[in-house]
């Protein structure tokens, strides 16, 4: 049994967000960096360890420059003085025939455990025999519970953020050794 070192492969790789925006539409941000580190004995993904992913959050991208400005400021993200999200991973386990993974996700200096849904791809060798495995994620989270509790009610009474955040992810790892 050999320890194994797996890192993102970011071109084969994108983590993506969604909330309510009026509670009439659902608005989708990604994080355009972002980093993984996976150890796992031999390809068992399931004793994984060292589980790291973080995101830069100066990266956020709404496909709007001024909500991706808003999200940045300290009405949000604060990624003036918080510049990531972060995510280490603590365990897989299995619910009802899906496999989790739970870990401490960090975001505005607040932490907190969540779990997430994995739906493990499968290994493969791709054209210049690069071992990599792929991999299927998501969860949902409270953003108020991370500190971001900026909102607004319209004149009509909607309230303008919902606070129900969905994100999922689609990652490439390449073994390192």
């Amino acid at each position: 049994m050999a320890q194994v070192k797996w890192t993102l492969d970011p071109a084969h790789s994108e983590i993506s967000f969604k909330v309510k925006h009026l509670m009439i539409s659902t608005i989708t941000g990604y994080f355009r960096k972002f980093d993984l580190e996976v150890d796992t004995i031999d390809e068992d993904f399931t004793k994984a360890s060292n589980i790291i992913f973080s995101a830069d959050l100066d990266s956020v991208d709404t496909k709007n420059e001024q909500r991706d400005t808003h999200l940045k400021s300290a009405d949000f993200f604060n990624a003036e003085q918080h510049s990531q999200i972060k995510f280490v991973g603590t365990g897989f386990h299995e619910e009802d025939g899906e496999a989790h993974l739970k870990g401490n996700l960090t975001i505005k200096g607040i932490t907190h455990q969540i779990k997430v849904k994995v739906e493990f791809g499968g290994i493969a060798v791709d054209p210049y025999g690069q071992t990599k495995a792929g991999f299927t994620i998501k969860g949902k989270l409270s953003r108020e519970d991370f500190g971001l509790t900026w909102n607004d009610v319209t004149e009509a009474g909607s309230i303008v953020v919902g606070d129900k955040v969905k994100f999922s992810g689609e990652i490439q790892l390449i073994r390192r050794s």
